[in-house]
């Protein structure tokens, strides 16, 4: 039989990662029983059901039909906040999910043992904060101090995860699972020694090899973690530097030897990790870094398709983007068209022309009779702009 939905039992204690997958043998079904979901919902037309039996007695007179039900609606999708209050509310979580993950690597330093389900709460308001105002907080968690990279990363990579998850078609328990994976991914770092993980060079052959652990490391303190986001989790850490041509680490799978959740985790680590400032490096500016993956893809890096996906959940010229428009003017991307990835809301703030701030404007490209177009991605140091983030935020952009 086909599942389309376990029931009876909270999301982070059954042992699947997914609700919906085909039983295929006895061992599976025998695993189900056995766990904590207390009742299924199957889809008949995709499994080998058994026929019904006979009918034993006369069928009931002919009657009028009673009127089909309809099949029960899906939840209304959240309402967007505004911006500046979506801004608001993903800078909260921000800053208590940093203070929850620097705890939960305090506890992996100390040895101690590394319990994931506290975190639920914190993976249900970083899912919702991204259904609401996609863009926003995996934008505003790219602008970390340097001292901040790797707590602040794991936040990221978590939002990340559940904006690609939708963009791929995950059912709402599955997102949940993409998002705890992407927030303790790394969190085998914790055994790296810190002049190691901050070092401001280039790290010897050595170094690198120790650096190259903390998938395993991050495996094994997840070890207790249990339920579906357990499962998914373990995984993730375990394979998130693998590649789809099978030269990563630690296992040197390929292909669909790497399953979907590290698949998807691998995309969203780079990104962040390229898109953010390094002691040893700056970060790129998003659309330059989608360029450049874009090509590590076709080289056989990450699958190409689920990137495909991931360029679509972030947009082509992502959240806090600067852009060129056909008018000479420059403008920062606000927020994404939901079915267009050519037409943003952005504001306008720069004239090329005369190399001059102007008064700003906020343009939705969208909308009927516009005549604006972006026609490519700039570099903010081309122009000597060093407030773009404060542009689009509305806050004052952090340094470091």
């Amino acid at each position: 039989m086909f599942l389309h939905e376990l029931a009876g039992t909270a999301w982070l204690n059954h042992p699947y990662w997914k609700s919906k997958f085909l039983i295929r043998s006895d061992a599976e079904l025998d695993r189900l029983r056995n766990s904590s979901v207390t009742h299924v919902w199957i889809d008949v037309a995709l499994g080998d059901d058994v026929a019904p039996a006979p009918e034993l007695r006369p069928p009931p007179a002919a009657s009028t039909p009673e009127p089909e039900q309809p099949p029960a609606a899906k939840p209304p999708p959240l309402p967007a906040l505004s911006l500046e209050r979506a801004v608001e509310k993903a800078s909260e979580i921000k800053n208590y999910a940093k203070l929850e993950i620097k705890a939960l690597y305090e506890q992996a330093r100390l040895g101690h043992a590394i319990s994931t389900a506290h975190l639920a709460p914190l993976v249900s308001d970083i899912s919702e904060s991204v259904l609401r105002n996609p863009g926003v907080l995996t934008s505003l968690s790219r602008l970390k101090h340097m001292d901040d990279y790797t707590y602040l990363h794991s936040v990221t990579v978590c939002a990340l995860m559940v904006a690609l998850g939708q963009r791929l078609g995950l059912a709402d328990d599955e997102l949940r699972v993409a998002g705890m994976a992407g927030l303790v991914h790394d969190v085998g770092k914790a055994k790296i020694p810190l002049d190691i993980l901050n070092k401001p060079g280039k790290l010897t052959p050595e170094e690198f090899e120790i650096v190259k652990r903390h998938p395993r490391d991050g495996f094994e303190m997840l070890a207790g973690a249990s339920g579906a986001s357990g499962e998914a989790s373990r995984d993730v850490a375990l394979h998130h530097h693998e590649t789809i041509r099978g030269n990563g680490y630690p296992e040197a799978l390929a292909g669909e030897q790497i399953s979907l959740m590290a698949r998807m985790g691998a995309i969203c680590d780079v990104y962040d990790a390229i898109t953010s400032n390094r002691p040893y490096k700056a970060g790129w500016e998003p659309s330059q870094a989608i360029h450049s993956m874009a090509g590590w893809a076709k080289a056989g890096q990450f699958d190409t398709r689920i990137f495909e996906g991931f360029v679509r959940s972030i947009g082509i010229y992502p959240t806090g983007s600067l852009v060129k428009l056909n008018s000479g003017r420059l403008a920062v991307v606000l927020e994404q068209h939901p079915s267009s990835a050519l037409t943003p809301r952005i504001k306008v703030f720069f004239s090329t022309v005369f190399k001059l701030y102007i008064v700003p404007q906020i343009i939705d490209l969208s909308r009927p009779g516009n005549i604006e177009r972006i026609v490519g991605r700039e570099l903010p140091e081309t122009w000597g702009i060093d407030n773009l983030d404060e542009l689009w935020t509305g806050l004052i952009a952090s340094k470091g």
